[in-house]
C-alpha cells in the first residue's frame, strides 16, 4: 500500500464499537484505514493498533491496510502538528468519528472535553479535509440519547425537542450533534444514533460489560429485590454487529440522521425482568413506582443490605431513570435504507441468552475472551459493502 492513498479516517477504532467498524472495515473494503490512536508516537500507535486487529481478526490479511496516527481528540489540534494535520487531510476521504465517553457518572466538563470538544476538532479536521483532498462523508456516531427525557416519539430529523437530560453523557452527546449539524449546509456531513449497544448477536462477545451489563450483573446475583421501573417501559436494546455494520452501510450519505435502534421492535422493562429472571433461576424482582423506591425503600435497603448489596446498588441506580422511559425512537429512515440490504436489529429475546452466557464465561471482564469470527464477507448478506453505499464515489 502506497502512504499516500486516499482512505478512511476512523476514531474510537481501540474501543468496542469502533474496533467492530475497524473489522468490517479491513474485511469488505479496499481502502487504507488511518486509525487515530493515543499514543506518544506513530510507532507506539500502530503498536497499539496491530494488537487490537491481532485480538479482532487474528492474523487476518487486510490489516496491512490500517495506518496508525498517533493523535488524541482531547488535545489542541488532535495533539499533532500543523504539517501532520495536513499529510493526513490529503489522504482522507471519508470520516467515521466513533471515538467517545459512554460514561455516566462522568462530570459535565469531562464529558463535553471527549464527546463535544473532541467532536469539534474531529469536525475541524474535516474541513481541512474538504480543503484539501475532497472529503465524501463525515459520519458522526451519536447516541439516540439526545432524546433525554422526552417522552413521545422521537424522529431521526428531531434534535431539540425541549428535552431534559439525566446525565452529563446525554446531555454532551445532544452538544456534540447540534455542532455536527450547524454544518450541513457546508459539510458532508451525517449522523448516526445507536441505542444501548449490547455484545454481537450470534455470539455474544464483548470486550466491555457496562450501561445494560450492570444491572444485568447485579440481577443476577439478586442485588435487587425491588426495582424502581415502569414494567410496559421501552428499553432500546440493539446489538453490536447490527450496529456495526449499519453504520458501514450508510455511509457517503450526506445530510441525513438515522437511528440504529430496536425502534417499534424495542423490549420493555417486563420483558427484560423476565428474560434475566428466566436465566439466572431467580424470582422476578418487585416492581415499584420511583418515588416509592426513592424515599422509602432505597435508605432501607442501604441500612439492611449487605456491603456486597451496597456496592451493587451504588453502580447500578445510575440506570434506573432508564427503566422509566416513554420515549420510542423511530428507526423508519434507517430500516427503509436497511431492509433492501439484509440489515435488520434483531429482537432481543432471539439473543439474550447468548449475551449472558458470553458475560458468565468471561466473568463480566475479569476473564477476556477473544472475539469469535465474524460472518463471511463474501456470504449474500454482506455483499453489498464492497459495491454499494459505503464505497460511493469510488
Amino acid at each position: 500500500m502506497r502512504n499516500d492513498e486516499p482512505g478512511v479516517l476512523l476514531t474510537g477504532g481501540t474501543g468496542f464499537l469502533g474496533g467492530e467498524v475497524l473489522a468490517r472495515l479491513l474485511e469488505r473494503d479496499e481502502r487504507p484505514v488511518y486509525a487515530l490512536v493515543r499514543a506518544r508516537s506513530d510507532e507506539e500507535a500502530q503498536a497499539r493498533l496491530h494488537h487490537v486487529i491481532e485480538s479482532l481478526l487474528g492474523g487476518a490479511d487486510g490489516s496491512r491496510r490500517a495506518v496508525a496516527v498517533a493523535g488524541d481528540v482531547t488535545s489542541d489540534g488532535l495533539g499533532m502538528s500543523a504539517s501532520r494535520r495536513a499529510w493526513l487531510a490529503e489522504r482522507v476521504e471519508r470520516i467515521v468519528h466513533c471515538a467517545a465517553s459512554v460514561s455516566f457518572t462522568l462530570d459535565l466538563p469531562e464529558s463535553r472535553a471527549i464527546n463535544g470538544e473532541g467532536t469539534r476538532r474531529l469536525v475541524e479536521l474535516a474541513e481541512l479535509c474538504a480543503r484539501r483532498g475532497g472529503l465524501d462523508s463525515f459520519v458522526h456516531v451519536s447516541t439516540a440519547y439526545v432524546a433525554g427525557s422526552h417522552a413521545d416519539r422521537f424522529t431521526e430529523a428531531d434534535l431539540d425537542v425541549g428535552q431534559d437530560f439525566r446525565n452529563p453523557y446525554e446531555r454532551s452527546k445532544f452538544e456534540a450533534e447540534a455542532l455536527v449539524r450547524e454544518r450541513f449546509s457546508t459539510l458532508p456531513v451525517q449522523t448516526v444514533r445507536p441505542s444501548i449497544v449490547v455484545g454481537d448477536s450470534r455470539t455474544g462477545w464483548t470486550p466491555t460489560f457496562n450501561v445494560l451489563y450492570a444491572p444485568l450483573r447485579a440481577f443476577s446475583r439478586g442485588a435487587y429485590p425491588v426495582l424502581p421501573a415502569r414494567r410496559s417501559s421501552p428499553v432500546d436494546v440493539v446489538p453490536v454487529d447490527y450496529v456495526a455494520d449499519g453504520i458501514i452501510a450508510l455511509a457517503g450519505r450526506p445530510g441525513t440522521t438515522h437511528h440504529l435502534t430496536a425502534g417499534d421492535r424495542a423490549s420493555s422493562v417486563g420483558e427484560l425482568i423476565e428474560l434475566a429472571s428466566g436465566y439466572a433461576g431467580r424470582p422476578a424482582p418487585r416492581v415499584v413506582p420511583p418515588w416509592l423506591y426513592r424515599h422509602l425503600i432505597h435508605p432501607f435497603l442501604v441500612r439492611s443490605g449487605s456491603e456486597r448489596r451496597r456496592r451493587a446498588l451504588r453502580r447500578s441506580e445510575v440506570f434506573f431513570p432508564y427503566f422509566t422511559m416513554k420515549v420510542r425512537y423511530d428507526d423508519a429512515l434507517a430500516r427503509e435504507a436497511l431492509a433492501p440490504l439484509g440489515v435488520s436489529a434483531p429482537p432481543l429475546r432471539s439473543y439474550f441468552d447468548r449475551l449472558m452466557d458470553f458475560a458468565q464465561a468471561a466473568e463480566w471482564g475479569r476473564k477476556p475472551r477473544p472475539r469469535r469470527s465474524s460472518p463471511d464477507a463474501s456470504s449474500s448478506a454482506f455483499r453489498w459493502a464492497r459495491r454499494g453505499p459505503a464505497l460511493a464515489g469510488r
